[in-house]
């Protein structure tokens, strides 16, 4: 026989065995299909793993993964499989998903997860290599539910010890979830647990974000957890370097401010809310805060000019006149108390009674004040002997007083 018809016969062969593996190939998926779509999950099996070992890249967008793993975890479960055919699928589930892993890349991370879960519940496998494929799983996709990210969690906490930082990793976890999850309580109640005592939560951050001192993500929750303990010297730290890693971050300025503030630091405290304002030109929150830090410095008629702008972006808002009309009083009352002390008094009374008047949150506030002031103002008498009638206009002034530049009239 001529060589080239040899050649011929041999591709020939090599065809037809191909054509026959692929017949069998799909003749395979073909009755693992038809049992499964009847739930005969036992007879599927073995036509299914055939697939599986062969090749199951053509069959992918029938689901051949996902409709095994049901096949399986359906025997797993039921009661009609004896102890020693449940011990087998245990046993084919490692090397199940790392095939799925292989050929459905899109879905790594979920069936990583899936793997780390059967060695979990199933094998109960060693904790520190469950822990490592979760987080394998979680490398491969973030996205991933949030029942794996708890699993994980939970075998953190269970697992932590000094010569671990599984401690550090729960706390890291549970904040993303709750951060992510805002309205999830469970995740700030886990957080909570993870630590005996808020004290013991702060120490934990800082050490997470001591480990990683360039990560704005860890030193925000250290910062965030020590406001929350009400430590605001150790909160300080990570809000500077935030503030100087992210200058243009509302929050980092605006709880640094409130920090600085709250320690008594009233220059950088100022220097942080006009910070504020040149980020938030328009917030009317921002003069007022400035206002009162300049309100404890006695620095009134400047704490009146950032009132004055906080009124000028929002004309309805009570507040700033109720504060400004604290200003008329502790300006009074840190000056002798004669006629004009008084006068000042009715100035803050008139005051009191705009804020009142507006109908706003400190309304009340306001209308209290009005009547706690009423022996403080000038009385008819003061005006008889002043020769002074109703309507008259009495203008502020002396040297106690000179920051003030406005007048009041006689009732």
């Amino acid at each position: 026989m001529k060589r080239g018809t040899i050649l011929f016969v041999f591709i020939l062969l090599i065809a037809s065995i191909t054509l026959k593996a692929q017949n069998e190939l799909l003749t395979n998926f073909s009755l693992f299909y038809e049992y499964h779509k009847n739930k005969d999950f036992q007879s599927a099996l073995p036509y299914g793993w055939k697939v599986v070992n062969t090749d199951p890249s053509q069959f992918l967008k029938y689901k051949i993964f996902s409709r095994m793993e049901e096949a399986l975890w359906y025997l797993h479960d039921s009661s009609n499989v004896s102890d020693q055919e449940k011990m087998a699928i245990k046993d084919t589930m490692n090397y199940f998903y790392d095939k799925a892993i292989q050929y459905e890349s899109n879905l790594a991370g979920f069936y990583t997860a899936r793997k780390a879960y059967v060695k979990e519940v199933w094998n109960n496998s060693d904790p520190n290599e469950i822990i490592k494929i979760y987080e394998s799983a979680l490398e491969k996709d973030a996205a991933l539910p949030t029942f794996y990210k708890d699993r994980l969690g939970m075998l953190y906490v269970n697992n932590a010890s000094d010569e671990n930082e599984y401690k550090l990793k729960a706390l890291d976890l549970y904040s993303k979830l709750a951060e992510e999850e805002a309205d999830n309580p469970v995740w700030n109640q886990k957080l909570e647990s993870i630590a005996e005592n808020i004290e013991e939560l702060v120490d934990i951050t800082k050490k997470s974000w001591d480990f990683d001192k360039e990560n704005p993500e860890k030193a925000w929750k250290y910062a965030a957890t020590c406001i929350k303990a009400q430590d605001f010297e150790k909160a300080k730290e990570p809000l500077e370097f935030l503030t100087i890693k992210a200058p243009e971050v509302i929050n980092y300025w605006k709880q640094l401010a409130s920090v600085y503030d709250k320690l008594e630091m009233t220059d950088k405290a100022t220097s942080a809310y006009k910070k504020l304002i040149e980020l938030q030109p328009d917030n009317r929150d921002n003069y007022v805060n400035i206002a009162l830090v300049y309100k404890k410095l006695e620095q009134l008629s400047v704490s009146r000019t950032y009132l004055q702008k906080a009124m000028n972006i929002d004309s309805n808002w009570d507040y700033p006149v109720l504060i400004e009309a604290q200003l008329y009083e502790q300006s009074a009352r840190s000056c002798e108390f004669d006629f004009m002390a008084k006068c000042v008094y009715l100035l803050a009374v008139s005051s009191y009674r705009k804020a009142a008047g507006m109908g706003g949150q400190f309304a009340t506030t306001a209308s209290d004040r009005v009547k706690a002031l009423q022996n403080s103002i000038p009385t008819k008498e003061d005006y008889f002997f002043r020769k002074l009638k109703s309507g008259d206009t009495i203008k502020i002034e002396g040297a106690c007083y000179a920051w003030i530049g406005r007048s009041v009239n006689v009732p």
